[in-house]
């Protein structure tokens, strides 16, 4: 949690950093066109800065590789009107070269070597350098920025103008800025999902050794009573398994996800036989919503395994997934023993196996979702739990990411779902 911590916090400070950078960025853009032209054009260059801090993000969300550079320097070099822009890796490698001047580069080449040893700018005046074309040539100073992430130099921006003086190294400086921000906003997004990825291995390693145990025990007790019924428990096993264990997959489509928890209620039905009792309603038009993966199963587990397993006789897991407009509201509902509702408060926060991931379920719907959506959880003792959520049809950048995996028939309606009881509710 310390670490998901520091990667949000991070993230305000990023955000606070565009801000300043594009107020940096437009400022010395508005000096520059009112030295140059001071009857107008101000309305024309922040429009330019504003375009390219909207497209910057596009660019560089997977990192600064040479497609985004040469998408970069391309646009740098009609935002800034300059000689030619460049930029390199870390190493001091070009990945990209834009405009006039690049005979030049060779000469840059040991001060920008200088300036990512030293970490600071260099400045190259033209006369500094040799040049065949004196008179002709339209490079007067190239002014060359580290761009550092975490006290290391990451990548460098070299600026060429055509004039001398502050004004380039101002207007270099301010877009380096960005730029780094850029950067930086592209790595918490891998770090992101490089949790995310984290906590799903971590909801993989939570699947009970008990579940297993006792779904293998199951299936080996029917093979010499009812060989069919061994050999389909055993698919439904075996495609379980291939889901939840696969390694590609932080999304997955609402279909598939509920798919699953038809095959795990199936092995668990064989297991309890007439102590436990399924029903299942989905409706067609959110069978196609893209949720995190692995993001309901737990819920029908803790059903199970701490509502039904618990209460003499056993008793119904009911699984509902209804279109709410915009949005689809699904529900888990058993009328097993509950639980306490002073209870939810502490285990929200608890890292504890009882009633396995709640805590973690809710927290993986606000990262997603944000505080928009969060579990809804009703219970009382005696009296069953029920644990809602709902989840928007359309996020921007959620999509199914697991390749390879898709079935074409819906989950098995079993039978129609019940009414929900009243109890007593803790909303997250």
């Amino acid at each position: 949690m310390d670490a998901v911590s520091s990667v949000l916090t991070t993230q305000t400070v990023v955000a606070f950093g565009l801000g300043a950078c594009l107020v940096g960025l437009v400022t010395v853009l508005v000096a520059v066109v009112r030295r140059r032209n001071p009857g107008g054009a101000v309305d024309e260059a922040v429009l330019d800065a504003v375009r390219f801090m909207s497209d910057s993000p596009l660019e560089l969300r997977r990192g600064l590789n040479p497609d985004a550079a040469d998408r970069i320097t391309s646009r740098l070099l009609r935002l800034l009107r300059c000689v030619a822009v460049g930029v390199t890796d870390r190493d001091g490698s070009l990945l990209s070269w834009d405009g006039e001047a690049n005979d030049h580069y060779v000469d840059l080449v040991d001060p920008i070597g200088t300036a990512i040893r030293k970490k600071r700018h260099e400045i190259v005046s033209h006369n500094k350098v040799p040049c065949n074309h004196k008179g002709t040539c339209r490079m007067r100073t190239a002014v060359i920025v580290p761009l550092i992430i975490e006290d290391n130099t990451d990548a460098v921006l070299i600026v060429v103008g055509r004039t001398r003086g502050r004004v380039i190294v101002q207007l270099a400086e301010a877009v380096s800025k960005f730029v780094t921000t850029q950067l930086e906003a592209a790595r918490l997004e891998q770090a992101r999902h490089e949790l995310q990825r984290a906590e799903i291995k971590a909801l993989r390693a939570q699947i009970s050794p008990h579940f297993v145990y006792n779904a293998l025990n199951t299936i080996s007790s029917l093979i010499r009573t009812d060989p069919e019924e061994a050999r389909e428990l055993l698919q439904d096993f075996a495609d379980f398994t291939r889901y939840c264990f696969r390694a590609e997959g932080t999304y997955t489509t609402l279909s598939d996800e509920l798919r699953n928890i038809d095959r795990y209620l199936t092995i668990e039905g064989a297991r309890y036989g007439s102590r436990l009792n399924v029903r299942l309603k989905i409706a067609p038009e959110v069978q196609s919503v893209v949720v995190p993966f692995l993001l309901i199963q737990p819920l029908v587990e803790n059903a199970v395994k701490h509502g039904i397993a618990n209460k003499p006789g056993g008793g119904t897991v009911t699984v509902v997934a209804q279109d709410i407009g915009n949005e689809a509201e699904i529900s888990v509902e058993d009328d097993g023993v509950g639980m306490d509702p002073a209870l939810l408060e502490g285990m929200r926060n608890s890292r504890s196996s009882a009633h396995i991931g709640l805590a973690g379920i809710n927290y993986r719907m606000q990262q997603v979702y944000h505080d928009r959506y969060s579990l809804m959880v009703e219970t009382a003792v005696g009296a069953g739990m029920k644990v809602t959520m709902r989840v928007p049809k359309f996020v921007r950048a959620v999509r199914p990411d697991m390749p390879g995996y898709a079935e074409s028939e819906p989950p098995t309606v079993r039978r129609a779902a019940v009414q929900a009881r009243p109890g007593a509710a803790l909303g997250s």
